[in-house]
């Protein structure tokens, strides 16, 4: 039986693509997050209000399995925002995100905002070509993510949870969320925040301004 040599892995071909991806950002100067989370947590919901209260220029990138109805969401709200279907693949990957990236101006943009698609697995472990990985949370999702889904919060700079307002109304302890974050991180930034009033937005945008001043 004949026998195929692979001298590189899918893998390998897309982190090269992701170094290329990191090149080309920094060639614009352009900071950039890979924003993580379940279906529903919030994460375009955030965007939308950081764009309304964000002191630069925005844009983003969004996957969805399919519809583009969470990047027509953003672009209403003045962000350039270009939609990636992945026709059922549960993350994105470098090359597509390489790709989107002929579909903006970046030198017009001073953040990048990757929102991925909806899942605390599949994504945790892949490079975009992004400064850091973002994850998100919400209050209705229940306080256990961290301490089930490790790999993710072993590589994010920052969490915010999300939809804080539910907290009279949801068993949810964020004292536990934060103690199980900073365990696996002690240099992760925990943000409670709600996209809805607005609350904890203030820190976000610091972070955020962190960000780009060391870009």
């Amino acid at each position: 039986m004949a026998r195929i040599r692979l001298n590189s892995s899918a893998r390998s071909a897309d982190d090269r693509i992701a170094e290329q991806n990191r090149c080309l950002f920094r060639r614009h100067g352009l900071a950039v997050i890979n924003m993580i989370g379940s279906p529903g947590c919030g994460k375009t919901a955030i965007l939308q209000r950081t764009a309304r209260q964000f002191d630069g220029r925005l844009g983003a990138i969004v996957g969805d399995i399919k519809t583009t109805l969470d990047a027509d969401r953003l672009a209403e709200c003045g962000i350039a925002a270009v939609p990636i279907e992945t026709g059922g693949s549960c993350h994105l990957v470098p090359p597509m995100v390489r790709q989107a990236l002929a579909r903006l101006d970046l030198a017009a943009l001073d953040l990048l905002v990757i929102e991925n698609v909806g899942n605390l697995v599949c994504p945790a472990a892949v490079d975009l070509g992004e400064d850091l990985k973002v994850g998100v949370l919400s209050v209705p999702e229940g306080d256990e993510k961290v301490r089930k889904y490790p790999a993710l919060f072993l590589r994010t700079a920052a969490v915010l949870v999300n939809k804080v307002d539910l907290l009279p109304y949801c068993p949810f302890d964020p004292g536990r969320v934060r103690q199980d974050c900073l365990k696996l991180n002690p240099h992760m930034a925990v943000l409670e925040v709600s996209a809805t009033t607005g609350q904890g937005f203030e820190a976000w945008l610091e972070f955020l301004a962190g960000l780009r001043r060391r870009r």
